[in-house]
């Protein structure tokens, strides 16, 4: 992954050296969405790892070189996973129902990775690199609110960031709630949340809720 890569402080290396250091960020994202970024040492992740430090130390040259290094591997999975094939140029209530239905697949699918997404406290560690990594999954869905709310699908009464995060709050904050055992999501929990969400941006508020 080139944007991971350029971060780490030696050149991607293939084979078995490419796969220790996919192996160093997998452990990371493990350890820091467990114990979070301040409090964890480089010796827990190494272990988790099986590995040294001073191999680890190889790949990245300190906490916050493996910090971005981990955000890039999961933002590109997270984008890969939710806009893979999309035509986010024709928003609908089909295409928002299908962003739904993916992210709840990848918070189930990588639990530790959409945790360490959803912490607050690595944003003061990343780098230019990771914040393009970033924008490169939040500029394709801007442009598809633009879009819906220039066509009269989404609300024009709150700015498209504004509504972005809306969305990714309201997801966020459900999952963190179910996996600190406050609530326990069914299916229909999950339907009815997503259906609230449509509501807090449509344009028609009196639209029901999809079949």
């Amino acid at each position: 992954m080139a944007t991971a890569t350029s971060i780490a402080n030696t050149a991607f290396r293939p084979g078995k050296e490419g796969g220790k250091r996919e192996q160093i960020i997998k452990a990371a994202l493990q350890v820091f969405a467990e114990h979070g970024l301040h409090g964890t040492p480089v010796p827990p992740i190494a272990d988790k790892a099986g590995v040294g430090v001073g191999t680890l130390y190889r790949y990245f040259d300190s906490k916050e070189a493996l910090i971005n290094a981990a955000f890039c591997d999961a933002k590109q999975r997270l984008q890969d996973h939710l806009l893979a094939d999309l035509d986010l140029l024709n928003p609908s209530r089909a295409l928002f129902d299908t962003l739904w239905a993916r992210l709840t697949s990848f918070a189930r699918k990588e639990p530790e990775t959409f945790q360490f997404l959803e912490m607050q406290d690595h944003h003061s560690y990343l780098t230019a690199e990771s914040r393009s990594q970033e924008q490169a999954l939040l500029i394709p869905l801007g442009m598809m609110v633009i879009i819906g709310q220039r066509n009269g699908l989404l609300s024009d009464r709150i700015k498209p960031d504004l509504a972005i995060a809306l969305f990714w709050g309201a997801f966020v904050g459900i999952f963190k709630a179910e996996r600190l055992n406050y609530l326990t999501l069914t299916d229909d929990d999950l339907k009815r949340a997503r259906d609230a969400c449509w509501l807090a941006v449509a344009a028609n508020r009196t639209e029901g809720a999809s079949q």
